[in-house]
């Protein structure tokens, strides 16, 4: 009986240690995929990489009224008005992710009809 006591005790603390390694092991993992997350937010911070609802591309008078229709509309949203020859873009807010804008082009659409979302 004691032989197979031993032998149990034994194969436990095997066990336990290799659980005890393979815990570490992940955790360690975890920092490195948390270390590159946080490199990579602040990279598209610094770089401005996300996405925008483009509201109207055309003419400047149409761009600036669809602007200032939104602006009284959402007045706490940032607007855009870019002009890349020959034509003018309003766009609106700045999101991180596609679901940000997905969603808020859900919320948009209901005024604006022919809005967009576009990565920048």
């Amino acid at each position: 009986m004691s032989n197979k006591f031993y032998f149990i005790f034994f194969l436990s603390v095997l066990l336990l240690n290799s659980f005890a390694v393979n815990g570490q092991s992940q955790l360690d993992d975890n920092e490195e995929v948390t270390k590159l997350i946080e490199k990579k937010r602040s990279f598209n911070k610094e770089h401005k990489i996300g996405f925008r609802i483009q509201l109207y591309n055309g003419l400047e008078t149409k761009a600036k009224s669809i602007r200032k229709r939104f602006q009284v509309t959402y007045g706490n949203i940032e607007t855009h008005l870019i002009y890349k020859q020959p034509e003018w873009k309003t766009q609106v807010g700045y999101y991180k992710t596609r679901l940000e804008a997905d969603r808020a082009l859900n919320i948009f659409k209901k005024k604006f009809a022919g809005c967009i979302v576009i990565p920048i």
